[in-house]
This record gives structure tokens, sequence and C-alpha cells, in this order.
């Protein structure tokens, strides 16, 4: 069962917001077994709208469309649909007594715009909108279903989790569709695909296997369809470990999990502790590491340190080290590695200094220098990467370099 959604907005097209809700609603549909065709966004043009639509009833069976339903005169999705559909307008009375309500709640006057929410094409089928004003429609075309829906996150997600998914399951006969993700690091893409070459020629048709890169990881992801859970699994699983026998140095985990994730269950299964001490990444890696729920378990603090001063005052850096060796070098980050277990009374730390960019090299030391130290309370390690002249990369590549790391000790600790 194929699905297309149509998100609608100039604000999406001119960059003003990013278009969420399509990553989501995918995630959700493939969960129920409903592959997402294609995904559009369209201005608020009518004859825009038309067309998208159109073409998307030639691809798929089901269409989900969000945006264009607010209270301006900007918002011409329902009146748009009307005319698509060959339907005129009318009064659709529980969502005016719903917006009614939702307005006399928050003690608002009720004004002429918000009482048109309540008008809708005549031959839709009106969804109650719990969360808002903008009610949801759906249309039966043509062995179709199309359905409107708010542009607002949650009113979106409300809605599809609970009226939609569920109208959606009763109405179509659904596959059961399966993904085994193994998260890689420390690797290429194409080195992978050399490496796993003879794995994905023998793949059945049935099984598709796809490389999703990402700076300093690739996620191998093995789907597949069909009517038996159980046999599906056990299929996709049987290739899954083919994969990992056959690239294990360079496996991260067996999920679609990120990087920082997978680094902080193995650190809270052992019952250690960590600390970072970062430079030009910023607070970066704190930032990746504190977003997951849980991790003060595992994740103790740390200390941005951009100055020689706070270098030397917050983590023990020694000033001769500073002056000899400079703030990017293998010594002052073992340093700043050392100095973060024994102030922070951490079983593990991990240290960056670099310079992301795009001034600020030179000859020895050019922009993308980054030195990165994992200390353990026996020892410390370094290494040197050169990335490129490109300041956010540099940081990005420079947090996941360091939490490979840290993987790899961890992973070296458990031999």
């Amino acid at each position: 069962m194929l699905a297309e959604i149509i998100t609608i907005g100039d604000e999406i097209l001119i960059g003003q917001i990013v278009d969420t809700n399509s990553a989501w609603m995918a995630r959700e549909l493939n969960a129920i077994g409903i592959k997402v065709k294609q995904v559009t966004s369209v201005s608020d043009d009518e004859n825009h709208i038309i067309e998208a639509l159109a073409q998307a009833e030639k691809r798929a069976r089901i269409i989900l469309i969000t945006g264009g339903l607010g209270p301006t005169k900007d918002d011409i999705t329902k009146f748009t649909l009307a005319k698509y559909f060959n339907m005129g307008m009318r009064r659709d009375e529980a969502t005016l007594e719903h917006v009614t309500t939702f307005f006399k709640k928050y003690n608002r006057p009720m004004i002429e715009g918000n009482i048109r929410q309540a008008d809708v094409p005549d031959g839709c089928t009106v969804i109650q909108n719990k969360n808002g004003t903008a009610p949801c429609m759906l249309f039966n075309h043509e062995g179709n279903i199309i359905i409107s829906m708010p542009g607002v996150p949650f009113e979106m997600m409300y809605l599809m989790q609970e009226e939609i998914l569920p109208r959606l399951k009763v109405a179509f006969d659904l596959p059961f569709i399966y993904h085994k993700t193994i998260l890689t690091a420390n690797i290429g893409e194409s080195f992978l695909a050399q490496e796993l070459e003879e794995v994905e020629n023998n793949l059945p048709a049935t099984i598709k296997l796809a490389y999703l890169p990402r700076l300093g990881q690739v996620r191998l992801r093995l789907s597949s369809s069909g009517p038996d859970e159980q046999l599906l699994k056990l299929e996709v699983d049987s290739w899954a470990q083919q994969i990992v026998s056959r690239v294990k140095p360079y496996v991260v985990v067996e999920d679609d999990i990120a990087l920082e994730k997978a680094m902080l269950d193995i650190m809270k299964e052992r019952k250690v502790t960590l600390s970072t001490a970062e430079s030009c990444t910023g607070g970066y890696i704190a930032h990746l590491i504190t977003q997951h729920p849980g991790c003060s378990a595992v994740y103790e603090g740390g200390a941005v340190t951009y100055s020689y001063e706070l270098k030397e005052s917050v983590l023990g850096v020694k000033a001769e080290t500073l002056a000899a060796f400079g703030a990017v070098s293998e010594e002052t980050v073992r340093e700043m590695a050392l100095g973060a277990i024994a102030h922070f009374n951490t079983d593990y730390s991990v240290a960056v200094s670099g310079i992301a960019g795009p001034d600020g090299g030179t000859e020895d030391k050019p922009v993308g220098t980054v030195w990165i130290a994992v200390a353990t309370r026996t020892g410390v390690t370094a290494k040197v990467f050169n990335f490129g002249n490109k300041r956010l990369q540099n940081i990005e590549r420079s947090a996941i370099a360091a939490l490979s790391m840290i993987l790899k000790q961890l992973n070296d600790d458990a031999d």
C-alpha cells in the first residue's frame, strides 16, 4: 500500500520553517505497513495544490495533506479541495460547536474568521480536531483516501495517532514491514559497500539493503515486507548477522539509535561514568549526550574551556604545556582529559581541542586540525584528525570522532 504526503505553505518553501511533519508521518505510516511513495511541498496557490493532488492520486491510494487550514485569507486548502472534488461548502454544526466552546474556554471573542473554520466541503467526512479549531477532512475519491489535516505539529500528531492511523488499518489489508538497522562508525560508505558486496549480491529480491551515511558513521538498513511477521523477522535478522560478521570491527550497535545513545547504553550497563572537556566543539558533545533521557546515570558533566586560562584553572593543564605545544596538541588534550578525570571524578573522559575555522589555522596546524583524547583512571589515548575548512562540519565531525573513540575504548576494555 502506497501513500503520498503533500505539505502546503509558502513558509516551508522559503525556508522559514522546516517540514518535520512529513518525516514523522512517514515513520508512523511505515510502522503499520504503508510505504510513502513521495513527499511534495507546495505553495499556497490553488493551481499548484490541484496539480500536486492530481499527480499524487496517480501514484498512491492514500494522500495525506497538511497545512493551509487556518482562519486567514492565505489559508486556501479547504476551498481548493472543494473545487478539486467539485463540491460546495457547508457549515458543519459539530465543528462550529467545538470552535465556540474552544474560544469560550479561553475567554476569547468569536470573530467571523473563527466561525468560518466550521465551513467544510459538503462531501467530506469531518474528523474533529480536539487540539485546535481547524477540522480534519477525509475524502473518498475513486478508491483513494485523501485526508487534509492542520499543519500545527501537535494537532497533526494527535489526529494521526487517535483517528487516522486506526481508520487506515481498518480500511486496508496492510502487510507487515520490518526494518533492521546496523549502526557502523569509522568506515566510509564505499568501503562498507566493498566489504559487503558478496552479501548484497546474494540478497533475495524481497530484502533491500540501504546505506545511510552521516559524518563519521553509516547506518545499514535491511527492509522487507510480507504477511508473516515472524518469518519476515527471521529472514531479515539472518541476513543482518551475515553483514555484522563481515564488518564486525566497525559495528557500534544493531539498532536504529544515535551514536551517543549507543555509548550511553553501554556505559549505563557497565555502571561507569563520563565527563567531557571541550574547546573547539563548544559544548556540542555535552549537548548530544544530554538530549537523551536518563543520561544522568552516566554523564556527570564537563567544561567548555576555550581559553588558556580556563584550561589551566578548571582542568589543570600546565602553563608550560600550553606555552610549549599550544592548545591544539597531543600534550594539551591528554592533560585536559586527565584533568577531567581528576576534577570530575569519573571513570572515563573525553577532551577535544582544535581549529574549527574558518580562520586561525597555521602552516603546521591548518584549519580542521583537531586533537581528541580519551582517558580512563589508568591511562589516556590521543589521536589527531584533519577535517575540512567548514566550521560547523568540523564541530560535528569532531563530536562524532570523540564518541567513536569512547566506544572503541569501551570495546577494548571489554576484551
